[in-house]
């Protein structure tokens, strides 16, 4: 897609003229590294019927259709690489001009980019490892592959006996207080608030533009897409995020 060039020369003077930048980003950054988008027309949700956490909890015909959807999809995860967006970001990290990733991925990617864990909120969790729903013992998720795929084996915590589960926010599953808290507290002191790759659709997640935008801060909305929040914003971009990114930024 080619670039028009103010909307990239707006960007780049918004981001430096701010002091402290909040990055928030959804799963239009990482399909550009394979990783296919879950919730969008003819995403993985829509062929294959997410299991509730209700669902997960009561029965174990659906904890193994769930594990079934899971390593399905693992492998474009875990091989996926991190791209010139989300190295962009990164960059913005490092340069003491962002504060702070609000992410709504599971993938990792913004850290194996080089963003620090601790600059890093991931609101719906982390899907490259597993826990303890009862005691939060991690778990490597490749021996839990193994005894699934060859006999079926559900995982159990050797801590406590509880049910093993990727460490991510399933639907009905409460959203993590301690990521909200700390997302909050981001946005309540960015004075720019860049939304990159995200529909604006899945709440209480995309609250957090508009909390933005209520405590003065300019609010960027770079998707693919338009969204329901372009209205608010200061600045949309409808281009490929990373290409946009980089070249907002000057950076590879």
């Amino acid at each position: 897609m080619p670039f028009v060039d103010e909307p990239v020369e707006t960007l780049r003077s918004l981001i430096d003229g701010a002091k402290k930048v909040v990055v928030f980003t959804g799963a239009g950054i990482s399909t550009e590294s394979g990783i296919p988008d879950f919730r969008s027309p003819g995403g993985v949700w829509e062929r294959n019927r997410p299991v509730s956490y209700q669902e997960f909890l009561a029965s174990a015909d659906e904890r193994r259709r769930y594990w079934r959807q899971k390593f399905d999809g693992h492998d474009a995860i875990v091989n996926a690489q991190p791209n010139a967006g989300h190295r962009a970001v990164a960059a913005m990290i490092r340069s003491g001009k962002a504060i702070s990733v609000v992410t709504q991925n599971i993938d990792g990617l913004h850290v194996r980019a080089g963003v620090p864990e601790d600059k890093v909120v991931e609101l719906h969790g982390n899907t490259t490892y597993a826990h303890c729903l009862q005691c939060a013992t991690t778990y490597d998720l490749d021996p839990i592959r193994v005894a699934f795929e060859a006999k079926g084996t559900l995982p159990v915590c050797q801590a406590c006996g509880g049910m093993v589960k990727p460490a991510t926010i399933s639907f009905g599953q409460s959203m993590p207080p301690e990521a909200m808290r700390r997302a909050e507290a981001a946005t309540l002191q960015c004075d720019l608030f860049l939304a990159i790759g995200s529909s604006l659709v899945v709440y209480p997640a995309a609250s957090f533009p508009v909390l933005a935008k209520e405590n003065d801060a300019k609010l960027v909305i770079l998707n693919r897409e338009p969204t329901q929040m372009d209205a608010i914003a200061d600045l949309v971009i409808n281009l490929e995020i990373g290409p946009t990114l980089a070249a907002a930024l000057m950076v590879n």
